[in-house]
């Protein structure tokens, strides 16, 4: 079940990215064209949301079932462990949280431009945070 998983929040990576990364350069565009947000810019920025939850998910089942997770924590003196027990976890916890207030707060602004600016804000934060704890070396 382990490797399954652990496949499955790898694969699910590329996609939960691609989502995220999609609604971030869609909100710099729109927010750069001063262009108008439309419903097709809502549904690009739920589904970037959604992605990264969803990963989330699969990452905190992953994180109870792996040698690498949970049960490692507390060795902080290995680089490796440190970042898939602790660095990995907690900051992609932060980023997506960072996601999400973004999200909650779109729902509140009237103006298009304030719209795109909380998106690129929080969306882009929260993608710098992902690609800064991605285990690159365990990914390929």
């Amino acid at each position: 079940m382990y490797e399954f998983i652990r496949e499955f929040h790898k694969g699910w990576a590329y996609i939960a990215l691609l989502l995220l990364v999609v609604a971030f350069v869609n909100a710099a565009i729109g927010l750069l064209g001063k262009k108008e947000f439309t419903p097709k810019d809502r549904k690009i920025s739920i589904m970037g949301l959604i992605g990264t939850h969803t990963q989330l998910l699969i990452g905190l089942i992953l994180y109870f079932v792996s040698p690498l997770g949970f049960s490692s924590l507390g060795q902080m003196s290995d680089k490796m462990l440190r970042l898939t027990s602790m660095e990995h976890p907690l900051i992609n916890i932060i980023a997506i949280t960072l996601i999400t207030i973004g999200w909650s707060k779109h729902k509140k602004l009237i103006t298009s431009e304030s719209k795109f600016k909380t998106f690129s804000i929080y969306y882009g934060l929260g993608l710098l945070l992902i690609l800064s704890r991605i285990p690159w070396n365990l990914w390929f």
